[in-house]
C-alpha cells in the first residue's frame, strides 16, 4: 500500500480538507508516525503533522507557534519523495511559503486544502468519507480543541508516571 493511502493518512486528509480539524490532524498524524517511524523527528510525516499544527496555531492567532511549525514542515516536505507522491508538491510548498509570509505579516487565518492530484488518492479519500460520514463541529470547539477536550485520561497517565518515578 502506498503510504499516503494508509487509513490514518486518509483520515488526516479528511480532517484537513473537509473538517478543518487541524488538532485532529495532529493526533491522527502522530498515531501514523508512531507506527511507521517512532522517534524519527526528521521523518516526512512529522512535516505533515507540523503543517496541521501551523494551521491550528494560525487560526488561533498564535503567530510565533504557526511560524515555527510552518518552517519546520516546509523543511521536511521540500525533499518530495513518496511521502508527497499524489499531492501537487509545488502547490504544497507554495502553500507553506505563502503561510509563512502571511503569518510573518500577521495576516488573518486562511484555511488551505492539501492539493491532491492522484485520482487513486482522491478516490480513497471519497470512499473513506462515504463510510465515515462527517459530523459538523462547532467552530469555537475546533479553534480551541486542545483546551476544551476531555483530558482526564492524559492527566491520569501523567499522575501514574509521576508515582512510578518517585
Amino acid at each position: 500500500m502506498h503510504p499516503l493511502h494508509h487509513p490514518l493518512f486518509i483520515q488526516y486528509i479528511i480532517n484537513f480538507n473537509q473538517e478543518k480539524d487541524f488538532f485532529e490532524c495532529h493526533e491522527v498524524g502522530e498515531d501514523y508516525w508512531k507506527s511507521v517511524a517512532p522517534k524519527d523527528k526528521l521523518h516526512p510525516l512529522t512535516g505533515w503533522i507540523q503543517l496541521a499544527v501551523g494551521m491550528y496555531h494560525w487560526r488561533r492567532s498564535n503567530y510565533p507557534g504557526a511560524l515555527r511549525s510552518f518552517i519546520r514542515a516546509k523543511v521536511k516536505l521540500s525533499a518530495g519523495g513518496v511521502w508527497v507522491d499524489g499531492v501537487d508538491h509545488e502547490k504544497l510548498i507554495g502553500i507553506l511559503t505563502d503561510s509563512i509570509k502571511a503569518v510573518t505579516e500577521r495576516k488573518p487565518f486562511v484555511a488551505q486544502d492539501i492539493p491532491i492530484i492522484s485520482e487513486n488518492l482522491k478516490q480513497a479519500v471519497e470512499s473513506y468519507r462515504l463510510e465515515n460520514p462527517l459530523t459538523l463541529q462547532d467552530p469555537y470547539f475546533l479553534m480551541h480543541k486542545h483546551r476544551l477536550r476531555d483530558r482526564s485520561s492524559i492527566i491520569s497517565l501523567r499522575e501514574q508516571k509521576k508515582r512510578r518515578n518517585l
